[in-house]
């Protein structure tokens, strides 16, 4: 019985073999650096959830000179998260990118001011110095100028500009009165450099009526034309909406993940954890799918941003429920 058991255990060992590598590649670009931000796909990679669907997936970390548009449209990843401003604006000049989930249901962008400055309303705006990130996240910032009525050159009666690295320095500096923050990271900053919450004045785009959706999961749209991509996607989000679950259960396991796949060691357990705070609020209520609703007030709002709207017109085909239906067994 012996050679037929060590013929069998051998059969065994090549069909795990096998399976291991027919394990289906893929190649995910985040929008920024390692940082709780993305904990959801650094979750469904460290508990197994990926491998549990068949897939090796590589994620790869964002930076300032990083677009994730550029990097989808030249084949450098199959899926990407990036903010849906950005992605409409990339689909209408050429890059026809489409959401194919959407784990951030909340939007967590901000303008923070200071309190000495005067600053209390929008209106107040006119005239003032505005810390502004560019590299596509300028789109919802420009939009709600254009409602203000804000001209964003410098010109009398508009507000000034500043191309704002990804610090809080201006603010801390003196050099803006008000700069762009996270709910979940540069606010953080500020408070953690020594300032008070009363000494901040805090608009949020969502309390603006000006919010746009952020970190969905976009695809090139050729690729969706492949029942092999489709399936494989599929299984990709599942995974991931799975790693986000977990994140919210076990955020203190969820912060150690993140942490060590930091490989710059730039991250501290304290900030990561206000991070997972923040961040977890904003994918609570998703599970992945993308609501119409959202999306409408996405497109409606990127179209009436006055003399310079971000986009030019309703977009069509810019997003699917093909992956999510799928996913999620519908």
């Amino acid at each position: 019985m012996k050679p037929i058991m060590f013929a069998l255990a051998g059969v065994a060992a090549i069909a795990a073999a096998a399976t291991a590598q027919a394990a289906d590649k893929v190649t995910l670009q985040l929008k920024w650096v390692t940082q709780a931000q993305f904990a959801g796909y650094y979750v469904a990679k460290d508990k197994g959830f990926y491998k549990d669907e068949g897939l090796d997936v590589t994620i790869k970390p964002g930076g300032p000179d990083i677009a994730p548009e550029q990097v989808l449209a030249g084949g450098g990843a199959d899926v990407v998260v990036d903010w849906m401003p950005a992605a409409l604006a990339a689909r209408e000049k050429g890059a026809p990118m489409v959401n194919i989930a959407q784990p951030f249901k909340h939007s967590g962008l901000e303008l923070t001011c200071r309190a000495d400055t005067g600053i209390k309303t929008p209106a107040d705006l006119k005239g003032r110095t505005l810390g502004v990130w560019f590299y596509g996240n300028e789109y919802p910032f420009l939009n709600w100028m254009g409602k203000l009525g804000f001209k964003t050159d410098g010109s009398p009666g508009g507000v000034k500009v500043l191309k704002q690295g990804f610090n809080v320095d201006p603010l801390l500096q003196k050099q803006a009165d008000c700069i762009s923050t996270m709910t979940y990271n540069e606010y953080w900053q500020v408070i953690d450099a020594g300032y008070k919450p009363e000494q901040l004045v805090v608009f949020k785009y969502e309390d603006q009526g000006v919010a746009t959706l952020e970190d969905g999961l976009y695809v090139m749209e050729d690729k969706l034309k492949d029942p092999a991509f489709v399936d494989k996607m599929a299984r990709f989000v599942k995974a991931s909406m799975e790693g986000w679950a977990y994140a919210r259960a076990h955020p203190e396991e969820a912060v150690k993940i993140v942490l060590d796949n930091d490989t710059t060691g730039a991250q501290t357990e304290h900030h990561q954890a206000q991070m997972l705070g923040e961040i977890n609020k904003l994918t609570d209520g998703s599970d992945g799918r993308l609501d119409k609703a959202d999306y409408d007030r996405t497109v409606k709002t990127l179209l009436t941003g006055g003399s310079d709207p971000v986009i030019s017109k309703e977009p069509t085909g810019a997003y699917t429920t093909v992956i999510t239906d799928k996913a999620l067994g519908k």
